[in-house]
C-alpha cells in the first residue's frame, strides 16, 4: 500500500497482534512510509488492518486470503532458517516477549540467529498516531492474549 501511494519500496514494520485493532503498521520506522502525509495515516493504517478483507472484496468472495498467510508463513521460515544456517535476519514475528508491559506476547521486529531467536526488539519511536493507537489496542490484544492462554490451560494438545 505504501509504495502505491509513495511510488518506493518500503519495509514498513507491524506490531503487536495478527488482527483487526490490534495489527500496528508502524510507518514513521520505514523512509518511504514516513514520508506520506500525516492526514492520510489514519485511513492507511485502517487499510492494513483490514487487507485480508481487501484481498476477500477483490476475489469477489471466491475465496481468502490464504496466498498473502503463506507469503508471509514462507517470510518466517526463510528468516528462521537463514538464521539457524548463521545468517542472521530481522523479520517481525508474534513471540512470546517482555517487549510490552502485561503483554506476554507480542509482533515486533525479531532477530533470528543460530538457536533460534537471538533477540526481539524494542518497539522503537512511535509518531503521535502509532502511540495512540498502541495504547488503544494494548487492553484489546490482553484480553486476546488472556483468552488464549486460558484455552490453552483447559485443553489438551498433546493427544
Amino acid at each position: 500500500f505504501v509504495q502505491e501511494i509513495t511510488g518506493k519500496p518500503a519495509a514498513v514494520p507491524v506490531i503487536g497482534g495478527h488482527a483487526g485493532k490490534t495489527i500496528l503498521p508502524v510507518f514513521s520506522q520505514d523512509a518511504a512510509g514516513k514520508s506520506i502525509p500525516t492526514d492520510k495515516i489514519p485511513a492507511l493504517d485502517a487499510r492494513v488492518q483490514d487487507a485480508g478483507t481487501e484481498v476477500v472484496k477483490e476475489k469477489n468472495g471466491k475465496g481468502s486470503a490464504t496466498l498473502s498467510m503463506a507469503y508471509a508463513g514462507a517470510r518466517l521460515g526463510k528468516a528462521v532458517l537463514s538464521g539457524l544456517a548463521g545468517v542472521p535476519v530481522v523479520e517481525c514475528a508474534y513471540v512470546e516477549s517482555s517487549v510490552m508491559p502485561g503483554l506476554p506476547y507480542f509482533a515486533s521486529k525479531v532477530t533470528f540467529g543460530i538457536g533460534g531467536i537471538v533477540k526481539v526488539h524494542p518497539v522503537g519511536r512511535l509518531n503521535a498516531h502509532e502511540q495512540k493507537r498502541l495504547e488503544e489496542m494494548t487492553p484489546i490484544l490482553k484480553d486476546e492474549i488472556d483468552a488464549g492462554l486460558e484455552y490453552a490451560a483447559r485443553n489438551s494438545f498433546a493427544d
